[in-house]
């Protein structure tokens, strides 16, 4: 392996909820969900207190309530999220200007070139850990490597405040022992995939051929084949083109009824028009996501030659699309509408769906990385 970046993935630990915690003293040592406690209610976020009873984000506000039974529901406050996610960048830009968001809660840094001309990248990780506590009094975890595929892996080793460097001469060996499902890109359909085919983890994984790797899962082969290998070379990039908007409402009681259905689709296509308006957004492709009664889900798509700003257009498409649905024997809990740009680059590996990496891997001190 020849890459000598340095890269480093910065995740804030349990982030809404400590912030909630951070700003009302009477939450803070205790189970604590971002949401909302109605029926109809969803987990956006839980503390770490939340976590050790199992409760997740996106799960059922009903269900976490009964895994936890004394968890404390704080709505959600966007903007204070936005606002202290902007004064963590501000920290970030004093090492580097190269940073990649990836939510309001996580980056990845290049720090291979520095602005105070740190040489170790575990020690740039080490003082925004500490300007994060010191200044906002937030924790963070930090994965350092010389790639964005092991930095993220090492960020989620050691949570909450985390510290974990991949070192170049022992990435074989790290990747050969963790499981696939903690792989970037491997959600649990794919990792039950995986595992019909005896793959299991890392040193499973570096055993298959590209060939059947692309046969059994497309273009993704190439990445899982790579990572296997510890080869990720996606640059960090400090401005991402934004390749979809959309919006999702979850119904304040199960629909099957077409006039309730066409209701609430008004409503998704009305919220979305006004989001591609403020972003200025082109695309073309319309997505209709539904998730039913029982939590399961499917989408649907179509390309139109011209871009979807409008909302009649949209409107119409989503109709159509919805018509394909069958909802009479199916109630709907949830619709979503997204614009996207089937034109844009993209070559962003898919984002795991599993809820963090159960391993835990111990190679003594922290490389000098």
């Amino acid at each position: 392996m020849t890459d000598t970046r340095k890269i480093i993935h910065i995740d804030m630990d349990a982030f809404y909820a400590s912030v909630e915690q951070r700003d009302n003293p009477a939450l803070r040592g205790k189970p604590v969900a971002v949401g909302h406690a109605e029926s109809r209610g969803v987990v956006a976020a839980a503390s770490y207190e939340a976590r050790r009873f199992g409760v997740r984000s996106a799960m059922p506000s009903t269900r976490a309530k009964r895994m936890c039974p004394h968890l404390i529901f704080v709505p959600g406050r966007m903007d204070v999220y936005k606002s202290v996610s902007a004064q963590i960048h501000d920290i970030f830009h004093e090492y580097t200007d190269v940073i990649e968001p990836i939510s309001l809660d996580e980056a990845f840094l290049d720090v291979t070139v520095n602005k105070p001309g740190i040489p170790l990248a575990v020690d740039i990780a080490v003082e925004i850990k500490q300007k994060i506590r010191e200044r906002l009094h937030l924790v963070a975890s930090a994965g350092i490597s010389y790639n964005k595929f092991l930095a993220k892996i090492a960020s989620d080793l050691r949570k909450p405040d985390g510290l974990c460097t991949i070192h170049p001469s022992v990435a074989l060996e790290f990747i050969s022992r963790i499981p696939i499902e903690s792989f970037w890109g491997v959600g649990p359909v794919t990792a039950r995939r995986m595992h019909s085919l005896g793959i299991h983890d890392g040193a499973d994984l570096r055993q298959c051929q590209l060939g059947f790797l692309t046969h059994e899962f497309g273009k993704a082969g190439l990445v899982y084949y790579n990572f296997a290998r510890g080869i990720d070379t996606r640059p960090v990039e400090a401005e991402r083109i934004r390749k979809s908007v959309g919006c999702e409402h979850t119904l304040d009681r199960d629909i099957y009824a077409p006039e309730d259905v066409a209701d609430a689709l008004l409503l998704v296509a009305e919220d979305l028009t006004g989001r591609i308006e403020r972003r200025q957004f082109l695309g073309n492709t319309l997505t209709l996501k539904v998730k039913f009664h029982d939590f399961t889900q499917i989408t649907r798509s179509i390309t139109q030659p011209s871009y979807l700003t409008d909302k009649a257009a949209i409107l119409d498409l989503a109709a159509g699309l919805m018509n394909a649905v069958e909802y009479r024997t199916r109630p709907i809990r949830l619709i979503g509408l997204t614009v996207s740009n089937p034109h844009a680059d993209s070559d962003d590996t898919p984002t795991s769906d599993s809820e963090g990496i159960q391993l835990r891997l111990d190679f003594g001190p922290d490389f000098p990385y």
